[in-house]
């Protein structure tokens, strides 16, 4: 199954953390740490800005820890074996990095609870596994407000993989970020049930701006929809790594994940005998997202507003989904004054208003 896979259950309740966990290593050895990728690092993307954390911890910590990975892994049963391989090979730290890795990770730890486990965008914790993900939403509104001041056509549009929350959370931030400024904002979305497909994105993007959208945004991996509205003279927004050098001018800002905060953070603790098993979520107060420079094709007075929102975001007196908010059919699902809560906004299936057709 594919990462970050949709949820038709509800999330499992678990404890937020445990005791520490304590060493499982000589204090003279060396700490090895494993990576599972679903993807290859050289995507632009989600994998390749895990390997940047992966390369964070080694610059932080030197001699002190090995790490190794394993790129483009089958988010089926075969993840299991390469996780089972790599405490063969001495692992005794070890990250997988993506939501359709879940369950084999909750698998392989009942079997080596001596073995610290961290998963990426799951909820299934265990006294030996803890799970992170990233508030990836703060900075998709922000590159929202950009989109709604600078498009001509009032028509956006967004390339999605899965209709998953994390995707829905992304594309609802986008456009409520977008109709805060211009409320005549429509959004078109088209799902290629890819993360890294850059054929499909591009197609996808394609079709989009033959429907009218004018600047485009995506939830995919490659910057193949940056290439094309470079290539069109369109404008478009990068996801999870610095994407500006496939569109000089196209690339207006990108939303991007600094994987190595937490990495650094969560093999400290495995060093000082401090790990735990925690539900993280990190954004931009934290350092994990952060925005590109916007581009010099913003006017000054967008770049003003989308750097003053920014600023409030980072000092947590921002939130993109705070009420009235309507939903697809026009019924007001958050009144003034309430705001989306931290559990729905984890479990969020429904599509913002001004959003157009049906969810797959």
């Amino acid at each position: 199954m594919d990462r970050r896979q949709i949820l038709n259950t509800a999330l499992v309740a678990v404890g937020s953390s445990v005791v520490p966990f304590g060493n499982t290593f000589a204090a003279n050895e060396k700490l090895k740490i494993g990576f599972i990728y679903s993807g290859p690092v050289s995507d632009v993307g989600w994998t390749y800005q895990h390997d940047l954390g992966r390369k964070m911890v080694e610059k932080e910590f030197g001699p002190k820890v090995e790490t190794v990975f394993v790129e483009s892994v089958p988010e089926s049963a075969d993840a299991e074996r390469v996780i089972r391989q790599l405490i063969s090979d001495g692992c005794k730290m070890i990250f997988t990095t993506s939501f359709g890795f879940m369950d084999p990770t909750i698998n392989v730890a009942k079997d080596h609870p001596n073995v610290i486990f961290e998963h990426c965008s799951g909820y299934k914790l265990a006294k030996n596994v803890g799970v992170y993900q990233s508030r990836f939403y703060e900075g998709a509104y922000l590159l929202g407000v950009i989109a709604g001041l600078m498009t001509k056509s009032n028509t956006l549009g967004y390339v999605a993989p899965f209709p998953i929350p994390e995707v829905k959370r992304n594309l609802n931030a986008w456009v409520l970020g977008a109709k805060s400024v211009n409320p005549k904002i429509i959004t078109k979305v088209i799902w290629i049930s890819s993360w890294y497909d850059p054929p499909k994105e591009q197609e996808a993007a394609q079709t989009l701006i033959n429907q009218g959208a004018d600047i485009l945004y995506q939830n995919t991996d490659s910057p193949a929809v940056v290439e094309l509205a470079q290539t069109k003279g369109l404008y478009a927004f990068g996801q999870d790594s610095d994407m500006s050098r496939f569109g000089p001018r196209s690339h207006l800002s990108g939303n991007t994940v600094n994987w190595g905060v937490y990495y650094v953070a969560k093999v400290r603790q495995a060093l000082e005998s401090k790990w735990k098993a925690e539900d993280t979520k990190w954004g931009m107060k934290e350092g994990m997202i952060k925005l590109v420079p916007v581009n010099k094709e913003v006017p000054a007075k967008v770049a003003e507003h989308f750097e003053k929102l920014k600023a409030q975001t980072l000092a947590g007196k921002f939130y993109a989904f705070n009420g009235p908010i309507k939903d697809q059919a026009g019924k007001e699902i958050v009144s003034a004054g309430k705001s989306v809560t931290e559990d729905e906004l984890w479990k969020m299936s429904w599509y913002v208003d001004g959003i157009l057709g049906k969810q797959p």
